[in-house]
């Protein structure tokens, strides 16, 4: 699912949350003869933070009175705000590209002794690049949005790379950006757009559209796969309005999935909303159809009663303007009918049934770009696999899984994780400020990569690429910012039987009895992983190990560091067959088993890494273990509260072998972490949580799609109910 803010201004415009985070350097400050100021930082984001300390000449912290006492924001917009531990917040969005803040001090005991520092302000991205992912054919053209938090100001430079951290090119292999102009309001967010034209001839590699605001690039560039095989591939298309009967894969969600927000004259505003995807469609016996998503979308996480009006698009693009005021955008597509409850131990899916409205939706449970690659067109719908879906066995870990959703439109990716214990926080409102619940599920499905889904891609039906049968629901994701994610998806089969139980009818998903291959482009790298380098602590007990490491096919050892976790030391051992018996620890040390041979050994040409490939490799009795293991320590694991999940995958020191996934909270750390448990090794991946409702990237400075177009007061009217 994902959030939109609305805001107002003057007198529309309510407070907002806007993308930014403060740029930390050296402490800088300002005294007098009575104390000294200082400020983690001198430029700050649109709703970034920077820390403020007072202190006597004896280095005791001074009591001081922080105030706001000048700024040359827009008074609609505010000046920010800071608290009495002088922690300053810069506002939401500005009238400016720059903003001057002077911040001061009071002594307490002598008010007239006052000392100052002015910051600067800047304005951040809303929201990663729109669309966020795009696949072309040569020559081809698409439209790219850059959202920043600027009102009625702002400009956005525009720039080409070959990767995301390139630097820019003006090279014709990477194709042309042209007619870059910028839509500016009183009442809402800046807009900037550009068309990027791909070269004629598919370049080498990915193209990454770059957006700036004064020489700040946004945190997820836009990236371009021109191709040749005829895919063209557009988010925006998941998110218009489609014309009755619209298809599966769209924008859509609960017609009161919004929340309020009370002025000082005790009016309720708008103040966000929520939406996701409409997954697939369903039948029971009796051939009623339904559409299908998540609890979390159609159902408000539980909050939400039977019989509640499903739209087609969502809330998130529709302005928050749900079918009850004047203007809304929307159509309704259903009613809330059936949900799994979350709050339930008795569940195992976030799951909900919409009876959808005759002639409003394809009868033939067609989704959104399904179809066959048609030269220089965008790709059709066309409807999944009918009936139960294929379950995930040790036959086809290693298939290329795909969905088409809201955000993120059609993505390929593969399998990482199976059997996963995870936990997922649940609230009651949009902005995630009234925790619901936090639900542990199990025997979940883990898809690897960061821009495989996000927030609003919730709901969609995660099929074999090979053949279209589904194979899960996409619920919830997370990433570490770096390029590395997981997405989560619960087994179809789980999810048709638990909604079939609430309807007292088998559940079925509507679609085609021919399978058919599914054509979609892969946004994340096969791999992430580093070349192995030389580990100080390996260096020092090389000697030791390595003389317990002379054995048949054993052809030589080194020092370096733990693919399986990131950070440690490792003895790489190189081998001359895969299926060489190599102990996981060697004198309490990782080892890590590269393939090669004594003449590349000799040459300097063995491989640098382990030889990795997309997906999961693992026998049936392998894949067995491996779960038996993860039942039996993920409920002692799940009680460290930096873990938040733990299932089974393969390996990346050793491939041959597979391993428990041990998912860790990026801002806290374990208690312990072992390198083997059960027999098998153990991998860490460090993540912040699942989101359900905020972008992947939320917690590493990011926020959702957000408009600010001003909307009349609501009085009394207050969503969400506790």
């Amino acid at each position: 699912m994902l959030r939109s803010f609305l805001a107002r201004i003057s007198p529309l415009l309510l407070a907002l949350a806007a993308a930014g985070c403060g740029t930390m350097q050296s402490p800088v400050g300002a005294a007098n003869s009575d104390f000294s100021i200082t400020a983690s930082s001198l430029s700050v984001s649109t709703n970034g933070q920077i820390a403020f300390r007072a202190v006597l000449p004896s280095g005791a912290s001074a009591p001081v009175q922080w105030s706001i006492a000048s700024a040359n924001n827009a008074a609609a917009l505010g000046q920010g705000h800071i608290d009495a531990t002088g922690l300053y917040t810069a506002p939401g969005s500005l009238s400016a590209d720059n903003v001057p803040v002077r911040v001061e001090a009071r002594l307490t005991s002598n008010p007239v002794s006052i000392a100052s520092i002015t910051l600067l302000v800047h304005p951040g991205f809303v929201q990663p690049l729109l669309p966020q992912n795009l696949a072309l054919t040569p020559g081809a053209t698409a439209e790219v949005t850059a959202q920043i938090a600027e009102v009625d100001a702002g400009q956005v430079t525009w720039s080409l790379a070959a990767s995301p951290a390139g630097t820019p090119s003006s090279a014709a292999t990477l194709g042309t950006l042209s007619g870059s102009s910028c839509q500016r309001s009183t009442d809402r967010y800046t807009n900037c757009t550009v068309a990027y034209s791909a070269p004629n001839t598919s370049p080498t590699g990915n193209v990454y559209v770059i957006a700036a605001v004064n020489g700040s690039r946004v945190t997820a560039p836009l990236r371009v796969i021109v191709n040749d095989r005829g895919i063209v591939s557009n988010p925006v298309t998941n998110q218009q309005t489609q014309t009755t009967p619209a298809a599966m894969g769209t924008s859509g969600g609960n017609d009161g999935d919004y929340d309020t927000y009370e002025d000082k004259q005790g009016n309720s505003y708008i103040a966000d909303c929520c939406g996701g995807t409409l997954g697939a469609l369903v039948e029971d016996e009796q051939k009623n159809q339904y559409i299908l998503s998540n609890n979390h979308v159609l159902a408000e996480s539980d909050q939400a009663h039977v019989g509640d009006t499903i739209d087609q698009p969502g809330l998130i693009d529709g302005a928050c303007t749900p079918l009850s005021r004047s203007g809304s955008m929307l159509h309704p597509v259903g009613i809330l009918k059936y949900w799994a409850p979350l709050d339930s131990a008795q569940t195992n899916v976030d799951a909900a049934l919409a009876l959808a409205t005759p002639g409003a939706v394809d009868a033939t449970g067609a989704i959104l770009q399904l179809g066959p690659p048609t030269q220089d067109q965008a790709l059709g719908a066309a409807p999944p696999v009918a009936g139960q879906g294929e379950p995930v066995t040790a036959q086809n870990l290693d298939m290329s899984v795909v969905k088409s959703g809201r955000t993120t439109g059609l993505t390929c990716s593969s399998i990482d994780a199976v059997s996963l214990t995870v936990k997922v926080d649940y609230y009651k409102d949009c902005a995630e400020t009234q925790p619901y619940t936090t639900k542990v599920f199990t025997n979940q499905i883990g898809i690897g990569g960061a821009h495989f889904t996000d927030s609003g891609d919730s709901g969609a039906l995660v099929l074999d690429a090979s053949n279209a049968e589904p194979i899960g629901l996409y619920f919830a994701g997370g990433t570490d910012g770096d390029g590395h994610g997981l997405s989560l998806a619960n087994p179809i089969g789980d999810v048709l039987h638990e909604l079939g139980a609430q309807a007292g009818s088998r559940m079925s998903i509507v679609g085609t009895s021919t399978p058919h291959a599914i054509a979609c482009m892969r946004y994340d790298p096969a791999f992430l992983a580093q070349a192995s380098h030389p580990d100080a602590s390996a260096e020092a007990q090389l000697a030791a190990a390595g003389g317990s490491l002379h054995g048949e096919g054993m052809l030589g050892v080194t020092a370096g560091s733990s693919l399986d976790n990131p950070g440690s030391p490792a003895v790489v051992v190189y081998v001359d067959r895969a299926d060489r018996a190599v102990p996981q620890t060697v004198n309490g040390l990782r080892t890590q088993v590269i393939v090669t041979d004594t003449a590349a050994l000799a040459r300097g040409t063995a491989p640098a890494m382990p030889a990795l490939q997309p997906g999961l490799h693992l026998t049936s009795a392998a894949l067995a273990n491996a779960t038996s293991v993860e039942q039996s320590v993920a409920p002692q694991l799940m009680k460290d509260p930096a873990i938040f999940g733990v299932g089974v995958t393969q390996s990346l020191d050793n491939p041959a072998e597979a391993a428990l996934l041990v998912l860790v909270d990026m801002g806290r750390t374990p208690q312990s972490m072992p390198a083997m448990l059960g027999g098998l090794r153990v991998r860490y991946l460090r993540l912040h949580r699942f989101h359900t409702t905020r972008s992947l990237e939320s917690a590493a400075g990011q926020s959702n799609a957000c408009s600010l177009k001003g909307l009349q007061p609501a009085p009394g009217l207050l969503h969400r109910p506790d």
